[in-house]
């Protein structure tokens, strides 16, 4: 007998009329590790805060002796929501001293101008943010929480000189599918503008060049579904990829190296193709 495959319908816990913030926190309550944050427990809920709120959550890995202040959002994801985590966060920061903390935010939907947002303020303060879908099946609900961004963790500055060298394949059973799938859309970009990169799989990273050089190095995330990745663009162009960074609103610093940028990418903004396109074409010409 084969295998039945099912069509999910994904539902809005948002629009559904018998759910609201207090049954997701009740069902997050019950079972901590349905949030893909490790064995938790909860420390406290809907606690009191000096400013006047009440955090959804309060959760605890013992072992780390890590507090998560976590904020729950049914639909999609809104400014106060992340002005609360951060907030929160910092008042338990202060109030246990000795532990550290991470702001954990989750939503229905996370737009790409919050998740930039998000992205951006993740260099400075701890910050998880988790994307929840609810699929209907026979009269049940099924929760999933992806993890779409994590503790920011500054690429070593060795990884965009050698590596070990491997192939597509150890990429494909390391990363998460999502994000490889921005490298791929970002390399047929490159190649719709007529150029033909040059990629090399090392273990470390993933580097596109001309045949001259390579001016851009990926690090596909093992669980989150987007791609970070550096290039260097030409002392020249650094005012123009600023300025168009930050029109398309793709999450990026400047790093020290003089024309060297660091950009977290999602397979939504790696579609924002124009923009994408003209990055690595300034690029392509100042590393020919």
């Amino acid at each position: 007998m084969g295998i039945e495959v099912i069509k999910p319908e994904i539902i809005s816990l948002k629009k559904h009329q018998e759910i609201n913030e207090k049954w997701l926190q009740d069902r997050i309550e019950e079972d901590p590790s349905i949030l893909g944050l490790g064995d938790l427990t909860v420390y406290q809920r809907e606690r009191k805060q000096s400013s006047g709120g009440r955090i959804d959550l309060l959760l605890v890995d013992t072992e780390t002796q890590t507090m998560y202040e976590t904020e729950v959002m049914l639909g999609i994801l809104d400014e106060s929501h992340i002005i609360r985590a951060i907030e929160y966060w910092d008042i338990e920061r202060r109030r246990f001293l000795s532990k550290d903390h991470v702001a954990v935010i989750i939503a229905e939907e996370i737009t790409n101008r919050f998740f930039n947002v998000i992205s951006l303020l993740n260099r400075t303060i701890p910050i998880i943010a988790i994307q929840l879908s609810a699929i209907k099946y026979d009269n049940k609900i099924i929760l999933s929480f992806t993890k779409v961004l994590d503790i920011y963790e500054e690429p070593e500055e060795e990884d965009t000189e050698a590596s070990e060298t491997t192939d597509r394949s150890y990429w494909e059973h390391r990363v998460n599918k999502k994000s490889l799938s921005v490298f791929d859309q970002v390399i047929k970009d490159i190649e719709g503008l007529g150029f033909h990169p040059r990629v090399t799989y090392n273990k470390g990273h993933i580097a596109v060049g001309t045949t001259r050089r390579n001016f851009a190095w990926f690090h596909p995330k093992k669980k989150e579904t987007y791609c970070h990745f550096d290039i260097r663009v030409g002392d020249d162009n650094v005012d123009k990829i600023k300025e168009l960074l930050d029109s398309s609103e793709m999450a990026f610093t400047k790093k020290k190296r003089a024309d060297t940028f660091a950009i977290q990418l999602r397979l939504d903004d790696a579609k924002k193709t124009e923009a994408v396109k003209e990055l690595f074409r300034l690029a392509w010409t100042a590393y020919e």
